[in-house]
């Protein structure tokens, strides 16, 4: 069964725990191995906590100081970019890797005055190039700076791999958009031959309805003329016999 926590009283402020005055409740281990060894804290009581009341309001204040200028430092830190100049080989591998410490020194030194512990560097930094590093105050104040590590002398072989490497990307993405193009250009044809067959189907569809008509229309007109031809023909016939009779 899990052991309950415990109940201290701060005798000075600590980071992430608490300000001095504060009761707080920690594990067991945590009070029995540093707080209370270190004099950090002591097991409360009303008096003590009444003795270090003013005690607690003076670390507030300070406190409420130190969060301001923090929160400008942050403003500051916002985008910011600082660059280290190491030692390398011809394959741009350091000699020396990079640390937060070494982070921290470089911030100082440009005008920045964190503290080191804020400084997170998720992995150490072994080769040149581009890099990002958190800097954390606490859960609010919190940015990311650029890093920049850079060669202390020129490095022909890994210049032209660079280039080598722009190159490739470049070449890609020319590809890219040139397939993006007959891509696009593919679609517009089908779509002109949907169109085209489309206008040529509708124009076979009229013209068959066309020569429907003409034919609907022509039946008419024939019928009537073999009726005009009918009456022609008999009365021919009856004029022949006509003439005949005159004759005999």
């Amino acid at each position: 069964m899990a052991k309950r926590n415990v109940e201290l009283l701060l005798n000075i402020s600590v980071e992430n725990l608490g300000l001095v005055g504060d009761v707080v409740k920690v594990k067991p281990g945590h009070a029995r191995n540093y707080l209370l060894p270190h004099g950090l804290a002591e097991y409360p009581t009303a008096e003590k906590i009444e003795a270090l009341k003013d005690a607690r309001a003076t670390a507030a204040a300070a406190m409420q100081k130190r969060q301001e200028g923090r929160a400008k430092l942050i403003e500051r830190l916002t985008d910011v970019t600082i660059k280290l100049i190491r030692s390398v080989n011809d394959q741009g591998a350091l000699y020396g890797a990079v640390t937060h410490r070494d982070i921290f020194d470089q911030l100082v030194l440009d005008g920045f005055p964190v503290e080191m512990q804020a400084v997170r560097l998720a992995n150490t930094v072994r080769r040149i190039g581009s890099y990002t590093c958190a800097i954390v105050f606490d859960r609010e104040l919190r940015t990311e700076i650029n890093i920049e590590v850079l060669p202390d002398r020129t490095l022909e072989l890994f210049q032209q791999s660079v280039d080598a490497e722009r190159a490739a990307q470049s070449e890609d993405v020319v590809e890219e958009m040139e397939e993006a193009t007959d891509e696009t250009q593919g679609d517009d044809d089908s779509k002109d031959n949907g169109k085209d067959k489309g206008k040529k189907g509708k124009k076979d569809k009229k013209g068959k309805k066309s020569a429907d008509k003409s034919d609907d229309e022509a039946a008419p007109k024939a019928e009537k003329a073999e009726k005009s031809d009918k009456p022609e023909k008999s009365g021919k016939s009856d004029k022949g016999k006509k003439s005949k009779k005159d004759k005999d």
